[in-house]
């Protein structure tokens, strides 16, 4: 998962922002593998030199160092590289809110949204399922979308236990 890094509002950008603003490419740096990391120093001091030569140039210079560390960033952790997205308009609002969980070192509204739409989620499955329980056994379309809506609903269980264990 990408964690939406490819878009200009993401945690990629935002920090090379930062690195740019600050001149110090350690803002961004631990976002790429030590393997990249001197083609990273490369265009940020390329990108300082560009951005001394006009506004438009330096418009250009900082999003070509923004798709260099996304590309980076990307390549360290397998996922190809198929240009910057735009921001969102608001933000994805897990990724907001454990933005705001972190800063404010509190936990507590990012656990109750994830374990509310968690049980929203099971719950809405689960009601699915036995909704469809009591299908007649001669109805094969029936009992298909019954074991459908049962399979989908283990199916989903079983992938969030393993998404879990995985960490």
């Amino acid at each position: 998962m990408a964690l939406h890094c490819d878009r200009m509002d993401g945690l990629v950008v935002k920090a090379a922002e930062e690195a740019l603003e600050m001149e110090n490419i350690n803002y961004v740096l631990p976002f790429v593998k030590e393997k990249y990391e001197d083609e990273l120093k490369d265009a940020f001091e390329r990108t300082l030199v560009v951005r001394e030569l006009s506004g438009d140039a330096a418009e250009l210079a900082d999003y070509w160092f923004f798709e260099t560390a996304v590309r980076l960033h990307l390549k360290g952790r397998g996922i190809s590289y198929t240009g910057l997205k735009p921001a969102y308009i608001n933000g994805e609002p897990i990724i907001v809110m454990a933005n705001q969980a972190v800063k404010s070192e509190n936990l507590n509204d990012l656990m109750n949204f994830i374990l509310s739409s968690i049980r929203e989620d099971v719950e809405a499955r689960f009601d699915d399922v036995l909704s469809k329980n009591d299908f007649d056994v001669n109805d094969v379309d029936d009992a298909r979308d019954y074991v459908d809506s049962m399979l989908n609903f283990f199916s989903y269980l079983q992938t969030l236990i393993e998404f879990m264990e995985e960490g």
